[in-house]
């Protein structure tokens, strides 16, 4: 007999809700059954669309019977309340990144669902494309030898009227940063998968093509990882492009260099070469130059089917009784990296030790 299948609900009616939806209606053996929003108009359009229940109750909607995994896709800064409502009702979390926008704020989150015994994951999707495990399996096979230099880059584009769309957008409060925190995560995440953790950081910001927002659009970290290995890390949303620069990950050693250009490597080269690198280039290089960029001059622009993975890894780790491999723990990585970054190009680029 099957299994029975995990009741979704979606907190947060939003655009990032819409690739929630797809994802939860395209796995197999997932439901989507509800949705909460504060402003009930946008809550029963979002459920006319999705064939789900909607609610402007949040008491209410963590009520629906039955209703096992809640999404949560509010501003960043307003994670934590229905997160800890979730948890105390006893549903399991999958949080939209950041978890939270401070290490204090992230950490009542995870210790409030250890403590009730419910599942908190964050929603990295890039980790679950096929080439970042190919890159990973690298790494650890030591095909590099000893890694030199391991850089992230996200040269994104968002017009003003981006942030003028929403009074918490460029916040923060509520954004718990800019290019870095909100668009940069997802690259810097899958850096700290790949390359281990960061030592210490000294960083710059500065805001150079939008108005009205209290964060950077633009910043660049020199980092000290923990294996020895130098690095930088580049974001921005100032950075126009017709169709968007893809974000790419570098990994440069004694014996190899690979980039990764979103899911596909522009460069897979080592010394010695294996007759798989050939397949690796053939399924996963790049077929033209100029690939266009996944999200990054329209926010919209995202393969929904990589949050399907995610979510995928997360039932499964429900239903086997493990982790799932973005735990709570684990989404805190990068967003320690990110303050640390913050908080070194505030102290005008001084070394940041970066919390653990």
């Amino acid at each position: 007999m099957p299994a029975a299948p995990f009741r979704f609900g979606i907190i947060g009616p939003g655009m990032i809700a819409e690739f929630h939806a797809r994802a939860i209606t395209d796995m197999p053996g997932a439901e989507l059954v509800a949705v909460y929003g504060r402003n009930r108009d946008k809550a029963a359009q979002f459920a006319a669309r999705h064939g789900c229940a909607p609610y402007d109750d949040l008491d209410a909607f963590l009520a629906h019977t039955p209703l096992d995994i809640v999404t949560i896709c509010t501003p960043s800064g307003n994670h934590l309340e229905p997160a800890l409502a979730a948890a105390s009702a006893g549903k399991h979390i999958i949080c939209e990144k950041p978890l939270e926008v401070t290490l204090p704020r992230v950490d009542r989150m995870i210790d409030a669902c250890a403590e009730v015994g419910v599942t908190l994951a964050g929603v990295f999707p890039r980790r679950f494309n096929p080439a970042t495990a190919i890159l990973k399996s690298a790494v650890e096979a030591g095909r590099f030898g000893r890694i030199a230099l391991a850089d992230a880059a996200v040269k994104w584009w968002r017009t003003q009227a981006y942030y003028d769309s929403g009074a918490w957008r460029g916040t923060w409060a509520l954004d718990g940063g800019g290019a870095l925190m909100n668009q940069g995560i997802h690259t810097v995440d899958l850096l700290l998968h790949v390359a281990g953790d960061v030592r210490s950081v000294r960083a710059r910001t500065t805001l150079r093509a939008h108005a009205g927002i209290e964060v950077e659009d633009t910043a660049v970290a020199m980092l000290a990882f923990e294996s020895g290995a130098l690095g930088t890390i580049q974001a921005s949303t100032a950075c126009w492009s017709a169709s968007g620069h893809p974000a790419e990950i570098q990994l440069c050693g004694e014996a190899g260099s690979a980039f990764l250009t979103d899911d596909k490597f522009r460069v897979w080269e080592f010394e010695p070469s294996r007759t798989e690198d050939t397949e690796v280039i053939a399924n996963h290089g790049l077929a033209t130059a100029g690939q266009a960029g996944a999200g990054a001059a329209d926010p919209a622009a995202i393969d929904y089917r990589w949050h399907q993975r995610n979510f995928e890894d997360v039932v499964s780790a429900i239903r086997d009784g493990r982790n799932p491999a973005i735990d709570g723990r684990e989404a805190r990585r990068a967003i320690a990296l990110i303050r640390a970054i913050y908080e070194s190009a505030a102290a005008g680029g001084t070394e940041v030790e970066v919390a653990r």
